[in-house]
């Protein structure tokens, strides 16, 4: 079987957004100007769709974070507080043991993590792990999901990274990495 592509950043489809909340974007973008939104805190866009608009919550999120990526007032990657970050995801068919393990064995992390830049500060077996990344510049969370008894999901959220570029940077990363520990672990 090929190896999977890292998802490409694109906004949904005006299609989808249409069939779900009744608007395409430039629908939804020329509400929300009129609604004064360039000058709104996140949380106050999304009660404004919410309460005004009667889109449910999941697309008030959506419909905010893609109309303040449109006007300039958020980059890809940006979190509405104003800090980056990235994430991954990857099921496995390991058992949750060995993939914890994979994570907190020194020796076996270097086999596929590539340049090994995790400090491991906190963790929980089998559960979660938490660190500092490069020396401190940014942070991982780590965490494991069993899915039965023979396959496990790991989730990599990596936080206060500095800028898109490097979000996308770390994306790509941990598709690759997460791709590699796949192999090794023969899953």
């Amino acid at each position: 079987m090929p190896p999977k592509k890292p998802r490409t950043n694109t906004r949904t489809s005006d299609e989808s957004v249409k069939a779900a909340t009744g608007k395409a974007w430039k629908e939804w973008f020329a509400i929300l100007d009129k609604a004064g939104a360039k000058k709104m805190a996140h949380s106050d866009i999304s009660k404004h769709l919410y309460e005004k608009c009667k889109v449910g919550p999941w697309w008030c999120q959506m419909v905010a974070v893609e109309y303040e990526r449109e006007r300039g007032l958020r980059d890809m990657h940006q979190k509405c507080d104003g800090e980056y970050a990235a994430s991954g995801s990857r099921t496995m068919a390991v058992p949750i043991a060995k993939l914890y393990s994979a994570w907190v064995d020194d020796g076996l992390r270097r086999k596929w993590i590539g340049a090994d830049k995790l400090e491991i500060s906190t963790k929980t077996e089998n559960k979660s792990l938490r660190g500092a990344w490069d020396g401190g510049k940014s942070r991982l969370s780590v965490n494991f999901y069993p899915k039965g008894p023979a396959k496990t999901q790991v989730a990599v959220d990596h936080i206060k990274l500095a800028s898109s570029k490097e979000c996308q940077q770390m994306k790509d990363h941990w598709f690759a990495a997460l791709g590699r520990l796949q192999s090794l672990l023969g899953a």
